[in-house]
């Protein structure tokens, strides 16, 4: 089963988003300065942003078709522990499949997520208890 509890598309905004370093060499990194210096952008992370979400857009359909063929949620993904007992109960098991944003609620317990988590694949970020992300860990892909 892969029915979702809880799901949303959006774009993560500042404090949802998840920090990344990047390395770049001396002379990108100038006309970079050079650009936030002239106005074009009020900062280096502006720039970064931009640059990123134009290279996304030119690959939208990339990457509809690639969500639609793996079977991926896209957006943002919760399970409560409500959500997972119903599961339990209905004796049925979840793979988790998300390109975006997957929490488990944090009082869900590790015996819970074994019991009805049968796999868990996140392209992006994935939220849940250190716990539970140690119960997972051999489900996590």
């Amino acid at each position: 089963m892969n029915k979702p509890a809880t799901v949303e598309t959006a774009r993560t905004k500042g404090g949802d988003s998840e920090k990344i370093t990047i390395n770049l060499g001396p002379v990108d990194l100038g006309q970079i300065d050079l650009l936030v210096e002239e106005g074009f952008y009020s900062n280096r992370t502006d720039l970064i942003r931009t640059a990123i979400r134009n290279q996304l857009a030119l690959h939208a359909g990339v990457v509809r078709e690639t969500v639609a063929r793996r079977s991926l949620v896209l957006g943002l993904q919760h399970f409560s522990r409500r959500d997972l007992e119903a599961v339990q109960a209905a004796h049925e098991r979840l793979n988790i499949h998300v390109l975006g944003l997957a929490s488990i609620a944090p009082d869900v317990s590790p015996e819970l997520a074994l019991a009805t988590i049968e796999s868990v694949l996140v392209l992006g970020a994935f939220h849940a208890s250190p716990a539970v992300k140690a119960a997972l860990a051999g489900r996590i892909h």
